[in-house]
């Protein structure tokens, strides 16, 4: 069912080309300012690193905090955020030496765990930078998600776990589905299926 929907979503929306970023970091960096906020908001602290020329591995962590905060700060929790991303950054430099070329090489299974061993990156995060940033098989379930297939019947408040193995197992393994998949289910919410207030 799960892969029948997808071609449906598929031929009425078309190819969403989704993550929308210059580089593997910008996505990283994205999916962690996503957090609690819509994608509009991200854009906007996306487009101040930029203009700040500090988007890069090796020139946002010589950022000072309090100057990271005001360049994330239309992305919300900006304090918080600054310090999810500083973790991050020691993280990539530690293990990686902060080269995205080489984080990249780091299996599935090994990089999802040490993503989620890191203070405020859960399961979405990390497999939005699984999925997009490293272009590993690992399907994101989101709001949208849990709200389309709760609202089709397919599942009622499932563990993030169990519905990424619900998809995982339905429909074929590929990179390029996951990421198209998850992007139509994210269209479809915005536009057709909305919360409920």
């Amino acid at each position: 069912m799960l892969l029948k929907i997808y071609k449906k979503l598929l031929k009425y929306f078309g190819k969403q080309n989704w993550w929308p970023a210059d580089t593997r970091f910008e996505v990283i960096i994205g999916a962690i300012l996503t957090q609690n906020t819509n994608w509009n908001n991200v854009e906007k602290a996306i487009a101040n690193l930029k203009k700040a020329k500090v988007l890069t591995p090796l020139k946002l962590p010589c950022v000072p905090k309090r100057k990271l905060c005001g360049y994330i700060r239309p992305s919300g929790f900006f304090n918080q955020k600054a310090e999810r991303l500083i973790l991050f950054m020691d993280f990539l430099k530690k293990n990686y030496r902060n080269s995205i070329p080489v984080l990249m090489k780091e299996n599935l299974a090994d990089l999802r765990q040490k993503l989620l061993d890191l203070k405020g990156i859960g399961p979405e995060t990390a497999d939005s930078i699984l999925l997009y940033a490293a272009d590993k098989p690992s399907f994101v379930i989101d709001a949208y998600t849990k709200r389309i297939v709760s609202r089709l019947g397919i599942s009622n408040g499932d563990k993030y776990e169990d519905l990424q193995h619900l998809f995982q197992k339905s429909i074929p393994e590929s990179v390029g589905i996951y990421k198209e998949y998850h992007a139509l289910i994210v269209e479809l919410a915005k536009n057709h299926c909305k919360k409920i207030p």
